[in-house]
Formats: C-alpha cells, structure tokens, sequence
C-alpha cells in the first residue's frame, strides 16, 4: 500500500501575545484519582488512576447500565429473600415485594440500595452469579482491563476491584444513554410504590456545585470512601473519580474547577473541501473532510497540535482515499476520513471556496483548506 504524504501543516489557532503560565495540578486526598474529558476520553488529571483498588457502591454504575440497556425497565422484579438480607445502605423492600425495574435502578442510584442491586442482578441476569458474569463481559467489551466484579453492589469480596481510569472509562459510556443521564442527574425520585421521594446522596449534586451533572457516591469501612461524579461547563463535560478519598467533595471540586480553568475544547477541523497536487503530478484534485474534530486542549498546547493529510491511491473503501490525522508532541490524538466526494448530510455552503486558505508543503504540494 502506498501513502503519498501531501501536507503537514500546523494548526493556527487563536493565541495570546503571552502565554498564561498553566496552574499547578490539583492536589487531592485520594488515594487514587482520575478527570477525564468525557467526549474524546483523554485524561487530563490522573494519581495512581492505572492501579487497582476496591470500589465499593461505584459498583452500581455497571449495574444500572446493564439494567438500562436490558429492555426491561417496565418490567416488574420480585424482591427475594437474599436481596431483602443484604447487608449495608437499603432502599428497603420487603420480601416477595414487587417494583418496577426502573424505580429499582433509581433506588439503586440515588440511595444506594443494596436490596435494590440484587433484585435488579436477579431478574436481568437470572441470578446474581450470571448477571456478575454479564458485568464482567461488558467491563471487557469496554476495555476495562483492570477491573473484575464479584458482585453487583460493591460489599468488599475478594477479587472484586477496578481502577480509577477503569471506572471514569465506564461512567464515560454510561454517560452516552440518555436514560442513564437522567437517573444520575435526578436530585430525587418518587417510586410508584414508595410514598417520600427519595433523594440523591450525591452532595455535589444537590448541594456543593452548580456544575455537577451527575455521579455516584461508594463507601465501606475497608474501602474508604469512592465517588465518580460529572460536571459540565462552557460546552465541556469532565468526569472526576476519586478512590480511598477521606475529602472526595473537595477533590472533586478542585479537579473540576482546574480542568474547566486548564482547557477547553478546541476545534482541530470542520468538514469543508480541500485541493491538493500531488508530487509527481501537476493535477489538482478535490477531496472533502467529512467530520469536525474537537479536542480539550491548554492555552500552551493550542500551537503544538499538527496534522498530516494522507491520500492513499489504493483505497476501494467506498468514498474514503485518506486520512486527516492530528498529533500532539507526535502522539496521534485525532483522525478523520477524506472523502473523494461531499458527504450528501454535510451542507455544501461549508465547502465554499472563500473559506480557504493556502499552505504549502516544503515538496511543493499546494494544500487548499
């Protein structure tokens, strides 16, 4: 396969005559600790995130995706004898008891409900064993390669840990269902079979920050206390997880505040056309970048981001004869298609030709962009 490289050329972007020195990393009481931007995944922030750790009720956040994406949310449960005799935090169903599972996941979100875990576990999965056996698929479809579960609630149990980039990797997915939002974002939750609503024991969310859109709170004595928890500002969404953190309110806080400080989210591209000539031809072709690209990026690294526009003569892939790749410090952080024809969904207003600025290539290729 034969790639001609038809341009490298740097992304100019707004810039300040001086530079803003950037802030200090935070400083938290976590053992372990992760803020990852949610739209693109990249870690902003990370203590000791790549290293297990017990997790305790942050454990529900699988339990509650699986539960959503189950189909079966109108579907009644039987709340068994086992799930009733859990031990720890309860939204306290009585034996035989019937719920909805829906009102099950928000009493398992918002309270923590550990009766409300297994009775979810075992009509989903059959029985708590193979709904385990389903988190731990979905945990590897994910990605999460550090992480098993022994349990759908989080109870300290051998061989039941995760990590903190682990478990934001999770809440990263779990964050694209629109149903999962709304239960995670609810400060409460009137059951169809409880009188009094229930409220949310996430305190950043109904108390200590305008920005919080979600989360959930975790602890055990052996464990500490864990927390995974959302924020959104100025477009841009961050995702905090703290381990073994005795002040994880103000962990979370301080991340946020320094990441929403730290970056934003810049665009790297749009679709829109271009025209290039390649080397050993004094033709010049059209071709169409069929995506925009953003990335969270620091007021320094803003004039560090590159790209290298490749077009491959042999591609038979449908539309696709290249690829748009943006690094940074060399590192590939973003890709996008050429397109030998306009995606018919783009407007084609985008590719007017008074959009277009000239770069040249040190060969003496002429990139249109």
């Amino acid at each position: 396969m034969r790639f001609v490289l038809v341009a490298i050329c740097s992304i100019i972007l707004l810039t300040t005559l001086f530079p803003v020195k950037g802030h200090a990393a935070p400083q938290v009481s976590a053992n372990h600790a992760v803020l990852m931007e949610q739209s693109t995944g990249r870690v902003l922030f990370e203590k000791q995130a790549y290293s297990k750790a017990n997790i305790a009720s942050i454990t529900k956040i699988m339990t509650a995706i699986i539960a959503i994406e189950s189909g079966k949310m109108h579907e009644k449960a039987k709340a068994s004898r086992k799930a009733i005799y859990t031990e720890g935090s309860s939204i306290y169903l009585e034996e035989g008891e019937k719920m909805r599972l829906k009102d099950l996941v928000y009493g398992l979100m918002l309270r923590s409900g550990n009766d409300a875990a297994v009775a979810i576990s075992e009509h989903v999965g059959g029985s708590e064993a193979g709904f385990v056996y389903l988190m731990n698929e979905k945990a590897s479809w994910l990605g999460m390669n550090d992480t098993n579960f022994a349990n759908p609630h989080g109870l300290d149990e051998e061989g039941h840990y995760s990590t903190a980039y682990d478990m934001a990797t999770l809440m990263r997915y779990a964050m694209k269902n629109p149903t999962f939002q709304k239960v995670t974002g609810a400060t409460s939750y009137l059951a169809e079979t409880r009188i009094y609503s229930w409220q949310n024991k996430n305190k950043l969310l109904t108390q200590y920050y305008d920005h919080s859109t979600g989360g959930k709170t975790g602890y055990t004595k052996q464990t500490g206390r864990t927390l995974v928890s959302t924020a959104e500002k100025d477009d841009m969404n961050l995702i905090a997880v703290t381990l073994n953190a005795p002040d994880d309110w103000r962990d979370h806080i301080t991340m946020f505040e320094w990441g929403f400080e730290e970056y934003n989210i810049e665009t790297l591209t749009k679709p829109k056309r271009l025209a290039y000539r390649l080397p050993e031809s004094n033709e010049v072709y059209t071709a169409y970048i069929d995506k925009a690209i953003q990335y969270p990026l620091t007021k320094q690294e803003k004039s560090k981001v590159s790209n290298q526009l490749f077009i491959d003569e042999t591609i038979s892939d449908n539309n696709i004869i290249g690829k748009n790749i943006f690094y940074l410090n060399g590192k590939a952080i973003a890709t996008t298609n050429v397109l030998n024809e306009a995606p018919k969904s783009v407007n084609k207003k985008l590719f007017s030709s008074n959009i277009y600025q000239l770069f040249k290539y040190i060969s003496g290729v002429d990139v249109l962009w």
